[in-house]
């Protein structure tokens, strides 16, 4: 079965062998080099980052990643009165908003429809105003498949000396991330989607002073990345980590090193969007976001072609050994989504094209 939903992803044969390596107690020596390893080998992924974040790991799906990364952001009571601004222009921007609220911390949200690019002349106004520390934003908006123009927010976030919460979350190892030019404070990721490792592993890469110039703002015991740091100093962690799916990400992230890293798997996924995008347009099958071209390289959503239905078009394609993703929200039976990450190649994407032509005769 070939996975094409935004992930867990189709495991390479190598990946999935190491989740059979030896068991291992996390107290042991043995796990804290282990740990020590991917720490490094993380914080590697993009060198700019190297020296200046520290890469902290959770047992936790992408989701709890983000939601430790908002515990850089001061408790109320310490908050001085300055606010975060949630940039939101899909489900994964509103879920983090619905995070922060439910941390009591102060924010608010600059939304823009699922379907439009994010309102950065509306962030620039209303940073100019000094009342905020944080910007939180989504990289790649999984909803629709849009890769948000960072770029842009970040020259604003810098313009203004506010610092950017990034969810790069289905972005990590398949996209650009520009640690200094965005003034990232830091930014979320999982192993289970660019890195082509195994759900239950995720972490977060945050700025170095972040932890030395103020106390934790975690409302929870579990999701307070600055408990976890201290612990990993060490190489430990202070709960117990998902061991075998850590044996996954050592293997996976050496395999995204052998394959030429980030920029490599970049240029793969973006091929292969570009041959699923150019196939189906000839299918007559169009891409959902108008700004077609505002599409991100791993993940890409489609307009369901009259008379087609989201569940035909999964059960024929599931049958033949492929598995797709729905619309949400509102789209839902208006879209299908793609994705590209993992043990994929052309000769996969050409079968899938052919079976989705078979669904349209």
């Amino acid at each position: 079965m070939k996975l094409l939903n935004p992930g867990p992803v189709t495991l390479t044969a190598r990946v999935r062998a190491a989740l059979a390596r030896p068991d291992m107690c996390h107290r042991e020596g043995e796990f804290a080099d282990m740990c020590s390893k991917i720490l490094s080998k993380i914080g590697s992924v993009y060198p700019a980052s190297k020296a200046g974040y520290t890469p902290v790991l959770l047992t936790s799906s992408g989701t709890g990643a983000v939601e430790a990364m908002l515990s850089v952001v001061p408790r109320k009571e310490h908050a001085k009165g300055m606010r975060t601004l949630v940039v939101a222009n899909g489900v994964y921007g509103e879920r983090a908003a619905a995070m922060l609220a439910a941390q009591g911390k102060e924010h608010d949200v600059v939304s823009s429809p699922w379907t439009r690019p994010m309102d950065v002349t509306k962030v620039d106004e209303l940073l100019s105003k000094g009342e905020y520390a944080h910007v939180f934003a989504v990289h790649h908006e999984t909803t629709t498949g849009r890769l948000n123009d960072l770029p842009a927010l970040g020259a604003i976030c810098k313009k203004h000396g506010v610092k950017l919460l990034l969810d790069a979350v289905s972005s990590f190892a398949g996209e650009d991330i520009r640690f200094d030019e965005w003034n990232l404070e830091a930014c979320a990721g999982t192993a289970n989607k660019c890195i082509h490792g195994v759900p239950g592993i995720a972490f977060v890469l945050v700025a170095n002073e972040v932890f030395t110039s103020r106390e934790t703002g975690a409302t929870s015991v579990y999701l307070d990345l600055f408990r976890y740091r201290k612990e990993q100093a060490k190489g430990f962690s202070p709960f117990t980590q998902s061991v075998h799916v850590l044996f996954a990400l050592d293997e996976a992230l050496d395999e995204l090193a052998e394959q030429g890293g980030w920029e490599k798997r970049h240029q793969k996924y973006a091929a292969l969007t570009k041959q699923v995008r150019e196939g189906l347009f000839a299918l007559g099958i169009q891409p959902f976001l108008e700004d077609a071209d505002s599409t991100g390289a791993t993940l890409s959503s489609y307009r369901l072609p009259k008379g087609l239905t989201y569940e035909k078009l999964h059960d024929h394609l599931k049958n033949k050994g492929f598995v797709i993703y729905a619309g949400q929200g509102p789209f839902s039976g208006e879209m299908f989504r793609i994705a590209v990450m993992g043990d994929v190649d052309a000769g996969d994407m050409t079968r899938l094209l052919g079976e989705i032509r078979a669904t349209l005769a």
